[in-house]
């Protein structure tokens, strides 16, 4: 047995987290893209098959009161809450990720303006250059919709493009390419000191490492659940407004679900209290209560538990890679200082997509990212240091 191989033997024997690994439902395959969709808590099922057979298939118009389908979207926003450093009473669940940030993005231009002059003064918004693509269509949406001129740059540089004719800002926490985490707390303070909201995506970091959106002052932040949280495909996402913006979060898309009185079928509208407002039309229940159960596997968990974890098992794989690799062979995109790293590692590396097809077939699961970029997502609450070293292992096989 190899020294790495025995390392990593002893590391998952002292491993805190290691009996969560029990909770999912896990094969043979290492199971790496954790960071596109995570794994099945093994008690979904169960708790799918109750929903349908008893409150839909026996209770049926009953269970929107008698089973609590109404108040999903926030009952789950305030079990989600702790794992991003939120109060309760500021998350609300539903709808897409995509559809959130333009609730978001929207709102926050919105607030940003003067109630008496709202076409004039601010008029820029500002959008991280390094986006995933999505929220880059929904900000030139929203710049369009709202009279505002885009300016996209790299999140270092944000500080130097803001002034007071910023309306808001749109950035991602972590780089979805590579993992590199972004400045929360000092681009939050940057927009602040402006006179600008700012809107978090949290994709890639909630339920990997700690958030602190109330810590941070946070305004607005968005995020889906299937990835480190385990959802499900397709899960629900999470809209959060930070409490004192509540009474000024104007959604651009009302809906029946978000009105005061939403069984008074009135033709004016009028917003609910609070982070319902972010609600718009019927929950989708089956996955919203899948979401749900899937967060039974947090019970017990701390957040810092599962950063340290995903520090230590992403610094494991790259010490592997490097002892195993070929030198030359791939080229680490991963920031080695930890104040900069999420919870994957990417590696650059020609004929990437051939790669992790062959890796793939040999049961290591990881995608890729045009043009030449390995993707590796580390879930602390499943993926053990004996996972990590024989990916690295049959990378180099891969490789030779």
């Amino acid at each position: 047995m190899s020294d790495l191989r025995a390392e990593a033997e002893a590391l998952d024997g002292k491993d805190e987290l290691a009996a969560k690994r029990e909770e999912f439902v896990l094969d043979e395959t290492v199971y790496l893209d954790g960071n596109s969709l995570g794994a099945l808590p093994a008690n979904v099922p169960r708790r799918l098959a109750e929903v349908m057979t008893h409150e839909w298939g026996e209770l049926r118009i009953r269970s929107w009161s008698e089973s609590g389908w109404w108040t999903a979207p926030e009952r789950i926003g305030d079990r989600i809450a702790p794992l991003v450093g939120a109060a309760p009473g500021q998350i609300v669940v539903g709808d897409s990720t995509s559809v959130n940030v333009f609730k978001a993005l929207v709102a926050a231009v919105r607030i940003a303006r003067d109630p008496g002059n709202p076409s004039g003064g601010r008029d820029e918004i500002v959008v991280d250059a390094t986006t995933f693509p999505t929220d880059g269509y929904i900000a030139e949406s929203a710049a369009r919709l709202t009279g505002c001129r885009l300016i996209p740059v790299a999140p270092g540089d944000v500080p130097g493009v803001l002034g007071d004719r910023t309306a808001a800002v749109l950035l991602n926490h972590a780089d979805y390419r590579t993992g590199r985490l972004h400045d929360l707390p000092g681009l939050t303070a940057a927009v602040h000191a402006a006179g600008a909201p700012v809107v978090w995506d949290l994709c890639h970091t909630a339920g990997a490492l700690p958030v602190g959106l109330d810590e941070h002052g946070v305004d607005l932040a968005v995020g889906c659940t299937y990835k480190y949280l385990n959802g499900g495909p397709g899960s629900p996402a999470y809209l959060y407004v930070r409490e004192a913006l509540q009474p000024r979060f104007d959604s651009p898309l009302p809906g029946w679900n978000s009105h005061a009185e939403p069984f008074g079928m009135r033709a004016e509208f009028e917003a609910a209290d609070g982070a319902l407002r972010g609600r718009v039309g019927t929950p989708d229940i089956l996955s919203m209560l899948a979401l749900e159960a899937s967060l039974d596997a947090w019970d017990g968990v701390s957040i810092d538990a599962v950063r340290a974890k995903s520090l230590a098992l992403t610094d494991f794989f790259l010490r592997c890679v490097g002892a195993y690799v070929p030198t030359g062979r791939v080229e680490s995109l991963t920031p080695a200082a930890h104040a900069e790293r999420g919870s994957q590692v990417a590696l650059r590396c020609e004929g990437a997509g051939d790669v992790m097809r062959r890796l793939i077939e040999q049961g290591v699961v990881g995608d890729f990212r045009a043009p030449d970029v390995l993707r590796f997502g580390f879930t602390p609450l499943y993926v053990s240091f004996g996972d990590a070293e024989r990916a690295a292992r049959i990378l180099a096989r891969t490789l030779a």
